[in-house]
């Protein structure tokens, strides 16, 4: 059955699903989308650069792969993984160098050095505790080193200063050509999370009305689930717009707009995991009867009240300050009085009126 639902999603009506196949091994190596056009320019920019200016500050030796290399590592998507990659990089190079010069010097650079120069370069970052990023630096810088390079101190000097040169100029660069802002990806996500989380309320409140199968039954569970992945999701997108504005000029303005988006992506994390208790509750409870009580189709009623409400949060925090937005009405104003249920289906309706009043709770917080 879990392999029928891969890759599901509901495509709007409350029995149509659309299914999807398993990941293609092309996304190994491909992504969904490509890199901004910006970041490909400034990297290539960064790494010609650092090979012309290296190459005037030091003429003398092998051509400057190391600051070719440091510069293209250095230009990341902010700046803040700008500076983290360049101390990495010249960590990792330093380390990498002194160890494969001092074994140089010591044995020369025949072959069985460079493997033991190489093992030697992991084992010392692991003891370190380095980063993978400084552990694989220590590894290649050695293996550079004593592959096309030699063991004298002068050597082992001129590619540490190369290395810096790179970072340097890799930094520069991306300073130059104004690193960007993550926000568009962060309000984007947002809308994708309160927009699966009213179409689930809704997709629940459809199932409270009416008799179900089965197989909709555990749909819904399907459905339920996957908000778990779109939070996550969304998480993440927030902490790139987070980390896009760390030492970033132009960050200043977007704090405010950043702590905003996680207030409400906090509200809809919890409002996410009652959605998953409510239709784990249902599946778990139902019985073919359940949607004739009065006090289910009530609570049928909330969630689709509290759909719109959750779309209308969005708007409310995604709306620019100058814009003049129109304020809509919340639909969860008036309380919801229950009458006593048949039988032992006060068990069901006690959990959904209980994750229910949750809901209202964390809406009601905002408005």
């Amino acid at each position: 059955m879990a392999e029928a639902y891969s890759g599901e999603r509901w495509s709007g009506s409350h029995d149509e699903w659309e299914y999807g196949g398993a990941m293609p091994l092309t996304g190994a190596v491909r992504t969904a989308k490509r890199a901004p056009l910006l970041q490909m320019v400034k990297t290539a920019l960064a790494t010609i650069l650092a090979w012309i200016v290296a190459g005037l500050l030091i003429p003398d030796g092998p051509a400057p792969v190391f600051a070719a290399i440091a510069a293209m590592l250095v230009v990341q998507p902010s700046l803040n993984q700008s500076l983290t990659k360049g101390v990495e990089r010249s960590v990792g190079v330093i380390a990498g160098v002194v160890l494969a010069s001092a074994l140089a010097l010591a044995f020369g650079s025949a072959t069985w050095v460079v493997l033991i120069a190489t093992a030697a370069a992991l084992a010392l970052a692991w003891g370190l505790r380095m980063t993978m990023g400084s552990a694989n630096q220590v590894a290649i810088s050695a293996l550079l080193v004593l592959a096309i390079g030699s063991g004298t101190v002068d050597y082992a000097l001129a590619r540490i200063l190369e290395t810096f040169i790179g970072a340097i100029i890799g930094i520069v660069v991306h300073l130059a050509l104004v690193p960007p802002v993550a926000m568009v990806p962060a309000r984007r996500a947002l809308d994708n999370f309160g927009e699966e989380i009213a179409r689930s309320l809704e997709r629940l409140s459809a199932d409270l009305s009416h008799p179900r199968s089965p197989k909709q039954l555990e749909a819904l569970m399907i459905d339920a689930r996957r908000l778990h992945g779109v939070r996550e999701e969304t998480y993440e997108a927030l902490s790139e717009a987070d980390d896009s504005l760390a030492l970033n000029p132009r960050g200043r303005r977007h704090r405010d707009e950043v702590a905003g988006l996680r207030q409400t992506v906090d509200i809809f994390a919890l409002i996410a995991t009652q959605v998953l208790g409510m239709a784990r509750a249902y599946v778990d409870q139902y019985d073919e009867g359940v949607h004739s009580e009065l006090a289910v189709r009530g609570i049928a009623e909330e969630l689709r009240r509290a759909a719109h409400d959750t779309r209308r949060q969005v708007r409310l925090t995604l709306a620019e300050p100058s814009s003049p937005y129109v304020e809509e009405a919340p639909a969860l104003t008036a309380p919801l009085t229950l009458g006593a249920p048949s039988g032992m289906r006060w068990i069901l309706i006690g959990s959904l009126m209980e994750d229910l009043r949750r809901i209202r709770e964390e809406l009601g917080a905002r408005t």
